[in-house]
């Protein structure tokens, strides 16, 4: 049995999706600049495109620009606008467990010159409205909070901090990293006070290679590539139009049906957690109810280390993750699992379970079967 739980690395892609991707390739491949026939087709699907992710959104056509995914839409957005707003202040706020893609990029801001304040948050892995009321001053010019952790699956408080940044006396701009959140929950940023929001395709049964960056038309921000000036002189390049069509079509599927996936999603990691909790020596790390995102279960084994037990399951046909796969090529202790105040033998020896609306409870309950059946064999074999 193959049993893949590794949904938040990346995930199968539509049947739908690709063909219309190879379609696209094959058949109506032209360059959306060029102004024959095939440019004009290739054209029609980018617009198609763009009107079906707005729609999810509810938000403007105009305020859609398509990147390579969502780390350049992430480097967009902070860079974009720290650089562009910088008149206005240089300081720049953050959590302290963000993905890599948001924290290494306000790195970069800080040796440009930038003040950035990391935010503590408690231990299921959510900021404190207070730690972020008094971190606010008036050269704050951008906050960057994502959605959901990629790691342990915590929903930060968006609302209320979008509506908290509308009440300062100044203009700050919220950006939201939303890769882990979009296709699980419905995101209307004009009414959660969200400006800037970016998602990737490869997350929600797309293709790889695709994001979006949302950016509400009234916010004030620079490119970061420079070339032909397509995409309203934002982000040029040639638009990857299968890459950009497929992920709408993507996103058309996974909102479609959407309470029943989302309640499905919830009861089979209700059900994991509670099985798994009957397993000696495991500990579940963030939010266990429903304010814990549908999909991400982050589950620590005393006596394991992480990627001994990680090649086990593979050996068993069950694929599941380490931490972030964005930085899994780098071992280190994760920044996450620190930030929520894991101890510190558990450090290594997490795994992150992630689910999809193709896992079965079928699948959950052979990899609940196949880990009483290793652990024991493993712990015995483990230095002390």
């Amino acid at each position: 049995m193959e049993v893949y739980l590794d949904n938040s690395a990346t995930t199968r892609c539509y049947p739908g999706a690709a063909r219309l991707m190879y379609d696209i390739m094959t058949e109506h491949y032209g360059n959306t600049a060029s102004l024959h026939k095939k440019g004009v087709e290739a054209e029609r699907y980018q617009r198609e495109a763009v009107k079906i992710l707005a729609r999810t959104m509810k938000v403007e056509e105009k305020e859609i620009f398509f990147t390579s995914g969502g780390t350049e839409s992430d480097n967009l957005a902070l860079m974009g606008c720290a650089r562009a707003n910088r008149r206005a202040g240089n300081h720049l706020i953050t959590t302290e467990f963000e993905h890599a893609a948001v924290l290494n990029t306000m790195k970069e801001l800080e040796a440009e010159g930038f003040r950035v304040t990391y935010l503590p948050v408690d231990e299921t892995g959510r900021v404190r409205l207070s730690d972020l009321e008094q971190a606010l001053c008036d050269d704050t010019i951008l906050v960057s909070i994502m959605y959901v952790n990629n790691e342990i699956g915590s929903v930060q408080p968006v609302e209320e901090i979008g509506s908290l940044l509308k009440k300062q006396k100044h203009k700050i701009l919220f950006h939201v990293d939303a890769v882990q959140a979009y296709g699980k929950f419905r995101i209307y940023p004009k009414k959660l006070g969200i400006d800037l929001l970016s998602v990737s395709s490869h997350k929600i049964h797309g293709p790889k290679g695709v994001g979006f960056l949302y950016v509400d038309s009234r916010v004030k921000i620079l490119p970061i590539l420079f070339g032909g000036g397509q995409q309203q002189n934002l982000r040029s390049g040639t638009e990857n139009v299968p890459g950009v069509a497929a992920f709408a079509e993507a996103a058309k599927e996974i909102y479609t049906d959407f309470e029943e996936k989302t309640e499905r999603l919830y009861s089979l990691r209700e059900y994991f957690i509670q099985e798994i909790g009957r397993i000696e020596g495991t500990a579940v790390n963030g939010p266990q109810g429903r304010e814990g995102a549908p999909h991400i279960v982050s589950v620590s084994f005393a006596g394991v280390r992480s990627e001994v037990l990680l090649h086990a399951l593979e050996d068993k046909g069950i694929y599941v993750s380490s931490g972030s796969a964005c930085s899994s090529s780098h071992p280190a202790a994760s920044r996450t699992l620190q930030a929520i105040g894991v101890k510190k033998e558990y450090l290594d020896s997490t795994l992150r379970f992630s689910f999809c609306e193709f896992t079965t409870k079928e699948e959950l309950d052979y990899t609940l079967d196949t880990l009483k059946e290793l652990l024991p064999v493993l712990r015995r074999f483990t230095r002390r």
